[in-house]
């Protein structure tokens, strides 16, 4: 076998540069106006097949709607827009998305990934690639071992920037360049920021992906994910799987998906926004041990923030491990009344969860802990509400899962000691 330095790849080149501006783009992407009747939003195209004039001689460009379909170019196209792509990809759900780019390795083939990783992506890679020939060796510092890991095999490199749910930063250039020479794509799972904050494809990545679920849908009605690429092959590539395999989404998915993109530069200042107002008001109580936000200046990864993202912007995602341990956390989550207690993120209401228990429940609690997911880690997805709101709640939620039980302890204690009830 030859050295793994003989098959270095250039960084793919990135689609030119749009003559629109983000929010320009993401209310016009893929969005013409309809020909026949002038409507300024499209129709929703629920047929599964199309008429043909002769036999192999479609009417117009599309056959049968697995393999394509109008709403769902559109939204492609939309996507590929603003995430800076010459191409897009949708797929039935953001696991999907995953599965399909793990299936486009040919068996024994050895991936890189971060430690810190949704959980779904996590047993994915654990439980299911194996199972087809693909191996996935973790770490949790990617930039400084990447190169340790590399083997002949190697033929991916997998981030995610913010990891989940502990908001860690990687510099995706850094990596990007230490995996192309040695031939070696690196994808970015970008659910966390959004087109919006962060562009991956502008800092070397090969794919970026998302949970469209989260934040490119933005309100908690359609499950979908989505890749977007600027290499030809990889289109031809990965476009025959989501063909042959079938893990599409509807039509109307993508109708509302497409729709929700066109104000997605809207919810996602205002989350970021939101989350920046909550996370310092976390990181000044008392009842905190630390808070996980890439927004604020005591966050560890700061510099990469301020580099890779539109702004320095924090985005909507943040963490915080609570005192009084996994009965403080589940406690908060019950006590909020804004924050719905729910998994998933990204919506316009703002959602809390414990990952320990809930998204990140399928990791074994030794892996957790050595990524930062410890038992009382809470985890916040801000949404759109009024930021004082939100603090108020948050500092509430606090004082009634920290304070309030040691009170009633005490006054037990009282009880017990003399008698008499407090």
């Amino acid at each position: 076998m030859s050295p793994l330095t003989d098959h270095p790849i250039d960084t793919p080149p990135r689609a030119p540069s749009p003559v629109q501006r983000f929010a320009t783009l993401a209310v016009h992407a893929g969005s013409p106006y309809d020909p026949s009747t002038g409507a300024v939003i499209e129709p929703i195209s629920l047929s599964t097949t199309f008429a043909q004039t002769s036999v192999g001689k479609p009417v117009g460009i599309y056959e049968y709607s697995r393999s394509s379909n109008p709403n769902r170019d559109n939204f492609e196209i939309a996507v590929a827009a603003v995430e800076h792509a010459k191409y897009a990809l949708a797929f039935s759900s953001g696991s999907a998305t995953t599965a399909i780019i793990l299936q486009s390795l040919a068996a024994g083939s050895h991936v890189v990934s971060v430690s810190d990783v949704y959980g779904g992506t996590h047993r994915y890679f654990t439980q299911v690639a194996k199972a087809h020939g693909v191996k996935v060796t973790f770490t949790p510092e990617i930039e400084v071992d990447i190169r340790e890991h590399i083997t002949s095999d190697t033929k991916l490199v997998w981030i995610e920037t913010p990891s989940n749910p502990t908001l860690r930063l990687v510099d995706i250039r850094a990596v990007a360049t230490q995996a192309h020479e040695h031939g070696i794509m690196v994808v970015v799972d970008n659910t966390f920021m959004s087109p919006y904050i962060q562009n991956p494809l502008d800092h070397g990545a090969d794919i970026v992906v998302h949970s469209v679920t989260k934040y490119i849908n933005g309100h908690s009605d359609v499950v979908m994910g989505v890749a977007a690429f600027n290499s030809d092959a990889m289109k031809e590539r990965l476009g025959f799987l989501q063909n042959a395999i079938g893990a599409i989404p509807s039509p109307f998915d993508c109708w509302l998906a497409h729709r929700g993109l066109k104000t997605l530069h809207l919810r996602v200042r205002e989350a970021s926004t939101n989350a920046t107002a909550v996370a310092k008001a976390l990181e000044a109580s008392p009842h905190v041990i630390a808070v996980n936000y890439p927004g604020l200046d005591s966050h560890p990864h700061r510099a990469i923030a301020k580099k890779q993202h539109r702004n320095g912007m924090g985005g909507g995602m943040l963490s915080f491990r609570i005192k009084g341990g996994h009965a403080a956390a589940e406690r908060f989550c019950q006590t909020t009344t804004i924050f719905t207690l729910a998994e998933s993120l990204g919506g316009v209401e703002s959602l809390v969860e414990v990952p320990s228990s809930m998204t990140h429940a399928g990791i074994p609690k030794d892996q957790r802990e050595a990524v930062g997911v410890f038992d009382d880690l809470v985890r916040i997805s801000c949404g759109v509400e009024d930021a004082e709101d939100l603090k108020a709640d948050v500092l509430q939620a606090l004082e009634r899962a920290v304070v309030w039980p040691k009170i009633s302890h005490g006054l037990n204690g009282m009880a017990n000691g003399n008698g008499h009830a407090a």
